[in-house]
């Protein structure tokens, strides 16, 4: 495996990142910790990741934490759930603005429970200033969800003679959604095993590069980040058209 750190890979390194972070339970429940366990310590990993993209100056990093279809699970591990994010939050948050990292979420987040709210708020304003790392959480997110919401938003833009219908375009759709004000993802990373979007960011993943790992969450460490990068590196990206050496 090649060292991401090189100069030949610092200049393919991705500009924003987007992480569905799958298989805590099955980790968790193959070591006979539980799946409960298996979720702290998926929860755990995130504070690695982050310093990680830090020292590798990746600036946008965007995590599917909980999707809106994760109410289906069982009652208690919806709760379990509930408490690790809420007191990640808590704790984490002071230390996430010192490093001067900028928290975002997206997601139907008026769903959450109303002291989830108030920190949710709490960590989005007081990180705002910052722009060494874009940290953006999914939470209780869909990307159904998410260009239904952008189709109402212009909708209403119609109906109130903002706009007219034929002004509707691909960059009106893009400014409607709830990442409007990110970049495109440029590497899609799943662990876990499974080979699926799952309902992740279905409008924003139309030309990036995709990676799946049968690594489990909990156990995605440095040594497996970097060979996603590495991956990632190895790739032509042609937005439909051709890359510069096959033109000549």
């Amino acid at each position: 495996m090649s060292d991401v750190t090189d100069p030949v890979s610092e200049a393919r390194i991705p500009r924003h990142v987007a992480i569905i972070m799958d298989g805590n339970g099955r980790w968790g429940a193959k070591r006979g910790v539980g799946r409960l366990e298996g979720h702290r310590r998926g929860v755990d990993n995130v504070r690695a990741l982050v310093e990680l993209c830090c020292e590798l100056n990746i600036p946008y990093l965007t995590l599917f934490a909980f999707s809106s279809e994760n109410w289906r699970r069982p009652k208690a591990e919806v709760q379990w759930l509930m408490n690790l994010l809420s007191g990640a939050l808590e704790k984490q948050v002071k230390e996430l603005h010192e490093n001067g990292i900028r928290l975002r979420f997206i997601g139907d987040t008026d769903a959450m429970l109303q002291s989830i709210q108030r920190k949710i708020r709490h960590a989005t304003e007081l990180t705002k200033p910052n722009s060494r790392l874009h940290l953006t959480i999914a939470l209780n997110y869909g990307g159904q969800w998410d260009l239904v919401e952008a189709c109402r938003n212009l909708a209403q833009q119609v109906k109130d003679g903002t706009i007219e219908a034929d002004q509707i375009s691909r960059q009106k759709l893009n400014q409607a959604l709830s990442t409007s004000e990110l970049p495109d993802p440029d590497l899609f990373i799943r662990t876990g095993g499974e080979k699926r979007m799952s309902n992740f960011l279905l409008w924003q993943l139309a030309y990036t590069e995709l990676y799946f790992t049968e690594t489990h969450w909990p156990a995605f460490d440095r040594a497996e980040f970097c060979k996603a990068l590495d991956c990632y590196a190895s790739r032509i990206r042609r937005f439909g058209g051709l890359a510069a050496q096959e033109t000549n």
